[in-house]
């Protein structure tokens, strides 16, 4: 499989620079995937959870509250304003799943869109 450059980038500096098989994110107008060579777009992120494939087939989740994503055919581009690692290699499980229930909780996001936040994160949590 192709792989793409993706940034997540916050205010607080960089979550994630590197490549990836794939990225799932939560869109204003619900999840949507990208892959190598994907249209150009921009989208309003919402609350909700970032999920990539690693270029070694790991999966990583990062939660966020907001922002928007610039896609291009070589790169990703996600601007949050804030942002949680879910899973990972140096990430404290549980202090992570708590930080990101109240990162998603602190938005002023629909409450339906943080119930369906919260929950991923929860089933984040189930599989470890």
């Amino acid at each position: 499989m192709e792989l793409m450059k993706l940034e997540i980038i916050t205010p607080n500096g960089m979550i994630f620079d590197g490549e990836v098989k794939q990225v799932t994110l939560p869109g204003s107008e619900g999840e949507f995937g990208v892959l190598a060579r994907h249209a150009t777009l921009v989208s309003l992120l919402e609350t909700g959870v970032i999920v990539y494939d690693r270029a070694d087939g790991k999966e990583v989740a990062v939660a966020i509250n907001s922002g928007y994503v610039k896609v291009d055919e070589e790169k990703t581009t996600c601007i949050v304003d804030g942002a949680v690692a879910l899973s990972g290699d140096d990430t404290d499980i549980s202090k992570a799943l708590e930080a990101a229930k109240e990162l998603l909780k602190s938005t002023e996001a629909s409450n339906t869109a943080i119930a369906a936040a919260v929950s991923k994160v929860e089933q984040i949590g189930k599989s470890f």
